[in-house]
């Protein structure tokens, strides 16, 4: 079962880090984000009443599922700027990994916890990582013009994109002893499109977005929700604190894909702290 559950999880940060490619290289992120999840949102709303209407929930539970959905109209605000603000070779290392960095440094300030030596060399990497894809030391603003603020704003930004991530991971390992994976998938979509139908509407871009990337749209319309249903089987399978740290393997691919595909600068840098913060990601999971 634990095979199982990491080829589950290794596939979806794979195909976590393609979609997230497709919608950096959209035209506008907002709509783009919106179609392909609408797509999904349409297609399994049956399933979705059909479970609820056969396996009618308790209060609490239901009131357990509205709280995901809010957190999905958040994290969607959310990511849609910071695609808009940063290269996907510097947020994407810093969203995916921020959850397993705080959650220890939590632990240890607030819950008495203690970290191997191979633990804090793991939050030191990551620490390292994290501070050298904010751009703050590598002189972007003086080449580009910039102040300090607009270079670490997308970093700033890909953090609470990755603090939102955390809390809606936890929220769903509940869901999940009450509703199926499926349905958990649709009730998150209908929280993600609630979150960017004002940001869609006000940019009036949506029928466009359509005519320039329809072909893509529909990949990451089956690639989106196929990554997340991904972690989800992978949990019934593992416990999350074994597993959710491999699909960070993302990080590689995206950045990969950032520099090789969108032509993105300081490849050789960003390959490195994503590397090292996959590295502290697995030292912390398995060894700290």
């Amino acid at each position: 079962m634990v095979l199982v559950a990491t080829i589950l999880v290794l596939a979806s940060g794979l195909t976590h880090a393609i979609w997230s490619l497709f919608t950096k290289r959209s035209h506008n992120k907002s709509a783009f984000l919106w179609s392909i999840i609408m797509v999904t949102t349409i297609i399994l709303l049956p399933y979705l009443i059909r479970e609820l209407w056969t396996h009618p929930l308790s209060f609490s539970a239901y009131g357990l599922l509205l709280v995901s959905a809010c957190m999905q109209v958040i994290y969607a605000f959310l990511l849609a700027h910071t695609y808009n603000m940063g290269d996907l070779s510097q947020i994407y290392p810093i969203m995916r990994g921020t959850n397993t960095l705080f959650i220890p440094i939590l632990g240890v300030l607030f819950l008495g916890e203690k970290l191997s030596l191979w633990g804090w060399l793991g939050l030191l990497g990551m620490i390292i990582g994290f501070i050298s894809l904010s751009g703050i030391f590598t002189g972007r603003q003086s080449s580009q013009g910039l102040s300090r603020w607009e270079t670490i704003k997308p970093f700033l930004m890909a953090l609470c994109v990755g603090v939102c991530t955390t809390c809606y991971v936890l929220v769903d390992k509940l869901n999940l002893g009450n509703i199926s994976a499926i349905s958990l998938l649709e009730v998150t979509n209908i929280g993600f499109v609630a979150g960017l139908t004002p940001l869609v509407i006000k940019s009036k871009q949506l029928r466009k977005e359509w005519q320039l990337n329809s072909r893509i749209i529909w990949l990451g319309a089956i690639l989106n929700p196929l990554s997340y249903l991904l972690f989800l089987m992978a949990l019934t399978y593992a416990p999350v604190a074994h597993i959710s740290p491999l699909r960070e393997i993302g990080t590689v691919f995206a950045t990969i894909l950032g520099i090789v595909v969108l032509k993105e600068k300081q490849g050789q840098l960003r390959i490195l702290c994503s590397a090292l913060i996959l590295l502290g990601i697995l030292m912390i999971s398995f060894l700290g």
